[in-house]
């Protein structure tokens, strides 16, 4: 940690120690060296069950034999192609399997590295469909933080705040309501403007504080789309691909959105996202005249390419949409009887909620053996998304550590 402090960029460091002190604990974050299934073994040779995935990357566990098969003889093949100009069979591969996986009946696939990536190319897609450049987003909500969809992140003011100057002014923020549908359709109709080219939202908040939608809210936001002629953009990068029950949390709610957005456990552990829109919407992107207007060097990564699809194989041949579904209705009913305190979310993406923050306790369950992360604006969701793959014997441990240590929130 002394070495890191010494080439690392200061705002992580300075980031830490604030994080440090607000939960109390005097020890170092640890240094992952190795990860496997539900467990990651630190640099001194600690070993933590893994309540995070990886920030949600790992729904099928890390290093999971198919994944890493697919990697290596991946690398033996290509390691790095032409991009747009020359794609590689393997990219092409992930194409068409994304594209069957959407929603639609015809649809077309952007691929990309991260979920900001995803996020922004549907931004773009929506003004070159609509021809209107404003965004409708919602007060929690978190898609990234480049600069397109930090306009768009209200999450925090202070993620946009320095560099306000150089982002879109035409977005817009609705309150979010979790519990009445007519409250929530209330506030999206008081923000909307004859500018909203894009509406962006995610079908359950998670850095939010794993804060769900009313029945009927993402149906009733597609219809209002349709209507007013903007676009219905759904971030589905971590409810997506079976984390919370379904392969899209968007469609099991009854809504179909314009644009969706996919990655962190698509990669399978590899930095892979991908924008899928209706083929009528892409179609906006046309021949445009000249260069290309949106690429980039490592889209569709052979690499990346090749664990995303092995990452695939996993969910499905494993069913663990169905198994987040039933093993994540048993651990929010444990995890309410253990604290007596409301859980929130769907399938295995699970929040306990406090009235203090949460940070007191992340630091005690780390000391403990059990990486989890905190989630909302006050630090006051507990937030549990653990592999898709992860054996319930080590839930039913969490769960009676976390009744052991009672209140735990600062």
């Amino acid at each position: 940690m002394d070495r890191l402090a010494r080439s690392e960029c200061p705002a992580f460091t300075a980031r830490r120690a604030r994080r440090a002190e607000a939960s109390g604990a005097s020890q170092d974050p640890i240094v992952w060296a190795e990860a496997r299934g539900a467990n990651v073994v630190d640099a001194d040779g600690n070993v933590f069950v893994d309540l995070t995935s990886g920030f949600g990357v790992q729904a099928v566990g890390h290093a999971h034999p198919r994944v890493v098969e697919a990697v290596r003889r991946q690398a033996g093949r290509l390691l790095h192609g032409l991009g747009d100009l020359h794609p590689s069979d393997v990219k092409i591969a992930l194409l068409d399997r994304l594209a069957e996986l959407a929603p639609w009946d015809e649809a077309r696939v952007v691929l990309s590295l991260n979920g900001a990536d995803a996020v922004e190319t549907a931004l773009k897609t929506a003004v070159l469909a609509t021809g209107r450049s404003g965004v409708l987003a919602f007060e929690g909500g978190y898609h990234g933080l480049a600069h397109g969809p930090l306009a768009a992140c209200g999450y925090a003011p202070g993620f946009r705040r320095p560099f306000a100057a150089q982002l879109n002014p035409h977005v817009r923020f609705a309150a979010w309501h979790e519990a009445e549908l007519g409250d929530a359709l209330a506030a999206v109709d008081a923000a909307w403007g004859d500018d909203v080219g894009a509406v962006l939202v995610e079908p359950l908040q998670g850095r939010g504080g794993i804060r769900p939608a009313p029945p009927g809210f993402l149906a009733a936001l597609a219809e209002r789309c349709r209507a007013r002629g903007a676009l219905l953009v759904v971030d589905e990068i971590l409810t997506g691909l079976g984390r919370c029950g379904a392969r899209w949390l968007s469609v099991a709610q009854g809504a179909e959105p314009d644009l969706l957005c996919a990655g962190k456990a698509l990669g399978g552990g590899l930095p892979v996202s991908a924008c899928l829109g209706r083929a009528d919407v892409m179609a906006a992107w046309g021949a445009p005249d000249g260069e290309a207007i949106h690429t980039g060097t490592f889209y569709g990564h052979p690499l990346g390419a090749a664990a995303a699809l092995a990452a695939l194989d996993v969910l499905e041949e494993e069913a663990l949409a169905a198994r987040a579904q039933e093993l994540g209705e048993r651990f929010a009913g444990a995890l309410h009887e253990a604290t007596g305190r409301p859980v929130t979310g769907a399938g295995l993406m699970l929040g306990v909620r406090y009235e203090g923050s949460t940070l007191p306790l992340v630091a005690r369950l780390l000391a403990r053996g059990y990486l989890t992360l905190p989630a909302g604006a006050g630090a006051t969701t507990l937030q549990l998304a653990p592999p898709l793959t992860i054996d319930e014997a080590l839930l039913d441990g969490f769960v009676a550590t976390l009744a052991e240590l009672g209140d735990g929130a600062g």
